[in-house]
């Protein structure tokens, strides 16, 4: 199995969009029994919290229920659980590794490293735009599936 964890500022917008996203592109492609995928903010300003309003709104729309999560932070533990610890953009990568300390695996990338254009995911709660969110988060996710399959079949 593999195991993914996806990592933003807060887990509130981008990071719980990527899992719910992530997880609905499995259960279509019939490949959800492969991967177990979670998510967690490098702050602890939000646990606890639900997902913010705009961003369940848009997983709504597209017809994903996300009403039961709440934010946590990542831990030095997530490190030994999971395979992958994809963030949305440089700043998180620099604040998981003020808790991780290191990175000596090499799990850690961004979620469009994966993409043809690798380049950070804005944060939505400073730019509004949830659309633009979600779109950068498909093709993230759409290269990092490709990529996971094509390691697992070589």
């Amino acid at each position: 199995m593999i195991r993914v964890l996806f990592i933003c500022h807060g887990n509130i917008c981008r990071s719980p969009m990527a899992e719910f996203l992530f997880r609905d592109m499995l259960i279509k492609k019939r490949l959800s029994q492969i991967f177990f995928v979670a998510s967690a903010a490098t702050s602890r300003e939000e646990i606890g919290n639900r997902i913010y309003p705009p961003a369940k709104e848009k997983l709504s729309s597209l017809g994903i229920d996300c009403s039961e999560k709440t934010a946590r932070q990542v831990t030095k533990k997530d490190y030994q659980d999971f395979d992958y610890l994809l963030v949305m953009e440089a700043y998180n990568t620099k604040n998981l590794m003020g808790i991780l300390g290191d990175d000596p695996k090499k799990k850690v990338y961004r979620l469009l490293d994966f993409s043809p254009r690798p380049r950070d995911i804005a944060d939505p709660w400073y730019t509004g735009n949830f659309d633009i969110t979600h779109t950068d988060i498909m093709e993230g996710l759409e290269a990092f599936l490709h990529f996971t399959l094509k390691k697992k079949t070589c």
